[in-house]
């Protein structure tokens, strides 16, 4: 039965991607499954909703896995960003521009509407800020620095991945990548450069001698 389950989740996560959550029906779902119509409130008991927010966090944390793939430690992160927004771009070219954020067409529907689903893409979104933070942190931002940066990059992605899909150009995903790593980088050259300064590393030095 768990095979069921999982099935559910699967055909949910593929079908919101291309349709978003109102453009998916139970029965679409169940059919696509290959799974008994009695089997989605068996494992769902509070029906589509339900569903929705476990695909949400399902699909959540396996889009979460790319980004530890792409900034793996020891990897340069302006590369990892290039590399990282390049493979995005051409899943949606390749996916006919049906293939975009797994999260972000439900985000964008129910975020005013349900607030079970709300709160499963607010909590997904928040695990993807927090290891990206985590590499930047370890390529030498601080906490401060390495959030601002990641809402910069996420924003970037998503607002590309919007803008390919209107205008079926996937050229949109890879200019904002090109953004993307020169904002990473020019974060990294200030952080260094800050740490060069005597007086960075070394506040007392700013004091004024005693007179």
């Amino acid at each position: 039965m768990s095979g069921t389950r999982d099935r559910l989740i699967e055909a949910t996560a593929e079908l919101f991607r291309r349709q978003g959550y109102h453009g998916t029906g139970v029965k679409q779902i169940v059919e696509t499954a290959r799974a008994p119509f009695g089997s989605m409130y068996h494992f769902f008991p509070a029906g589509k909703e339900e569903l929705g927010a476990e695909t949400i966090r399902r699909s959540g944390a396996i889009f979460g896995q790319l980004i530890g793939y792409f900034y793996a430690a020891g990897t340069d992160p302006v590369a990892a960003t290039r590399m990282f927004f390049d493979a995005a771009a051409q899943t949606v070219h390749e996916s006919d521009y049906a293939d975009a954020c797994p999260i972000a067409t439900v985000a964008l529907e129910v975020a005013s509407m349900s607030e079970p689903l709300r709160l499963a893409t607010a909590e997904v979104f928040e695990s993807w800020l927090t290891t990206l933070d985590t590499h930047l942190v370890e390529a030498g931002l601080t906490k401060t620095q390495a959030r601002k940066l990641s809402v910069s990059l996420f924003s970037l992605l998503e607002g590309s991945f919007i803008l390919a899909r209107a205008t079926r150009d996937h050229t949109h995903v890879r200019a904002a990548g090109r953004a993307a790593a020169a904002a990473v980088r020019t974060a990294l050259e200030k952080r260094a450069t800050r740490r060069a300064d005597p007086a960075e590393r070394f506040p007392e030095s700013r004091r004024s001698p005693a007179t």
